[in-house]
């Protein structure tokens, strides 16, 4: 039995780079728009990024996803027979799941998503 948790920072650096990408289209559109004070969509999307981390942080760190030889169970009673899963791709600081019936599932915030995903699914992973 293995157990996927989330690292507390990879969630801080995923909310930090989401900030930094927020902060910058924010600040062009405002530029691009004529505004008067392209310095108020940087702030506006670090404040409400950085309420965001915030709020969801408990709920996040606290999934919890756990690989048997049979199934991947996680958070509101998810339970994925490994015979079903057809890919595991590490994708932007995640784990992307699909399954032969085409449904999908992300464990968020892993430490290490690329070694996740070979022990999920030892297949290809692009």
């Amino acid at each position: 039995m293995m157990e996927f948790r989330p690292s507390p920072a990879a969630y801080h650096r995923a909310h930090v780079i989401m900030a930094l990408v927020g902060g910058v289209a924010a600040g062009i559109a405002l530029i691009l728009l004529g505004n008067a004070n392209p310095w108020v969509g940087p702030v506006a999307a670090l404040l409400a990024i950085g309420i965001r981390a915030a709020y969801l942080r408990s709920e996040a760190l606290a999934e919890v996803w756990t690989l048997t030889p049979t199934h991947l169970t996680g958070p509101g009673g998810r339970a994925i027979p490994r015979a079903q899963i057809v890919r595991a791709r590490a994708f932007l600081g995640a784990v992307q799941i699909v399954t032969a019936t085409g449904d999908k599932h992300l464990i968020r915030y892993l430490p290490d998503p690329a070694a996740a995903a070979r022990a999920i699914h030892p297949g290809p992973h692009a």
